[in-house]
């Protein structure tokens, strides 16, 4: 009987490893840190800008709960809704986007492009022109739509052999319908509703209320971290169901609690903003791109997209003569990457 000697990594090879896991770690904390700091930068922008521009000491004033003559009302109740509404909804897109992405491993794989985010509008839509309900009854309905929405492609996925590829086809196209849906809506609106729904349908920050930020800043703070949890899991199942399950992940119980805490945040945060284009989509590959590979992406991605949401707005609101609302803005940045993608994509059918 031969015996084969078991032959160990090398010292210098472990070290090696080591000292890149380190560096990987190390450039993602930077990273995040920045991050977390822009955000805090874009913050105070939004609240000191506008037609009359506030001294910062003026805005720590009124977030204080001093009386400060004209800013009160300027910052307090216009302007702190629009940019706590930025940063959670950015969050929850943020999030929700990385999530489906890195469980499809694919980045075609957004809510806002597979048709979730259709449904969320299609119910917000019929909520404001036909039912009249308000913010509240709005979102719930909103949240089911999406739900049940994520449901029906994941079962029309599911009747093939590879859910991945199939479940975005299947996605694009129920987004189709539903957005036919959406269109035939706005045709029976009245003026007045049409006017509000098509502002909506935009994605925009234009009367933000205090009174809509309690359900989005819940969801937010109660689905975020388990998705943050679950993150090292989500990393297992990126190596497919198999390698997964080996390595003692419960595949189907792990996969299900993602995609409703994904579905949640992007529906009631699309209930609360409208569907702000692209930002799920955009978030994940960008925080990839700047945190570098073999980290977590999901926190990343969530800063990555409040700070999208932020900056798009800031920017819609003083880079041009007139004013766009921030789904606009996102939409222009995040079309040409769709398009890339979906070259890219093609390509690479066409040459297997």
């Amino acid at each position: 009987m031969t015996v084969t000697a078991l032959t160990l990594p090398a010292p210098a090879s472990v070290d090696l490893v080591r000292t890149g896991r380190q560096r990987r770690v190390r450039r993602r904390r930077i990273a995040m840190a920045v991050m977390a700091v822009l955000i805090v930068v874009l913050f105070g922008a939004m609240l000191m800008l506008g037609r009359t521009i506030y001294p910062a000491s003026d805005v720590i004033a009124v977030l204080t709960g001093d009386q400060v003559t004209g800013a009160s009302f300027t910052v307090g109740t216009l302007r702190l809704p629009r940019a706590l509404t930025a940063v959670l909804a950015g969050l929850a897109f943020g999030v929700a986007g990385a999530t489906f992405q890195t469980l499809l491993r694919n980045p075609l794989a957004s809510p806002d492009v597979i048709g979730i985010s259709s449904g969320a509008s299609a119910a917000a839509i019929l909520s404001i022109v036909i039912l009249h309900w308000g913010s509240t009854a709005t979102m719930g309905l909103a949240l089911a739509a999406g739900i049940l929405t994520a449901l029906i492609i994941y079962l029309a996925a599911r009747a093939g052999d590879s859910t991945g590829g199939r479940l975005i086809l299947i996605g694009i196209g129920v987004g189709a319908m539903l957005d036919a849906v959406v269109a035939f809506l706005l045709v029976r609106a009245a003026v007045y509703d049409l006017s509000v729904a098509a502002r909506w349908m935009t994605g925009s920050l234009n009367g933000s209320r205090m009174a809509d930020i309690p359900a989005l800043a819940v969801a937010v703070i109660a689905l975020v971290p388990i998705v943050l949890v679950l993150q090292r899991n989500l990393g297992a199942l990126e190596l497919g169901d198999a390698s997964a399950t080996a390595l003692g992940v419960r595949v189907d119980r792990t996969r299900m609690v993602l995609v409703v805490a994904a579905v949640a945040l992007v529906c009631v945060a699309t209930a609360t903003t409208g569907p702000i284009a692209f930002v799920a989509f955009l978030a994940g590959p960008i925080a990839a791109r700047i945190v570098g590979p073999g980290v977590p992406v999901i926190a990343p991605a969530a800063l990555t997209g409040a700070c999208l949401v932020m900056a798009a707005d800031l920017i819609g609101q003083f880079a041009f003569d007139m004013k766009f609302p921030v789904g606009v803005i996102t939409g222009i940045l995040g079309a040409p990457y769709l398009i890339y993608l979906l070259t890219r994509t093609a390509r690479r059918g066409g040459s297997s």
